[in-house]
């Protein structure tokens, strides 16, 4: 299970997500030092113990690595929010309270979320498989379909 990333850390994981490609530490650290000063052996460290707890992976290329994030940013998020839900020792008294926090948009995004995992039933009541959608397919995922 995943644990919360630090703040240099997820610094890090930031932009290997947002660029979305295999970067090397000086990358990083030239856009990180825009912010901060920071040293490139602090940078290599961290990118280091990321690959090595398994969130990044990395190849050589001449005498320096590569680096490419293992998973997404929303598989990240996902697996924190999975790993605290079951830690707790009242799942539904955690859930109210986590939906309680959540801004409007939030709460929408839930909704749409939901009727993505599980579509809704089809008027008559009955939930027969691949009804939901019409063609048996899973629906499109937000951004996706239509007009291509």
């Amino acid at each position: 299970m995943p644990r919360p990333l630090g703040d240099l850390e997820d610094a890090v994981m930031t932009r290997v997500w947002q660029w979305n490609r295999p970067v090397t530490v000086r990358e990083v650290l030239e856009d990180l030092q825009q912010e901060r000063s920071i040293a490139y052996t602090t940078v290599m460290t961290v990118m280091d113990n990321l690959h090595q707890k398994g969130w990044l992976r990395r190849e050589h290329e001449g005498r320096a690595y590569r680096y490419e994030a293992v998973s997404t940013r929303p598989a990240y998020a996902a697996a924190l929010m999975h790993e605290a839900w079951a830690a707790s020792d009242n799942p539904a008294a955690a859930l109210v309270q986590f939906f309680s926090m959540m801004s409007p948009e939030q709460r929408e995004a839930l909704r749409d979320a939901s009727r993505i995992v599980q579509p809704e039933a089809p008027p008559d009541g009955t939930d027969a498989p691949g009804q939901g959608t019409g063609s048996g397919a899973p629906p499109a995922e937000p951004g996706e379909g239509g007009g291509r």
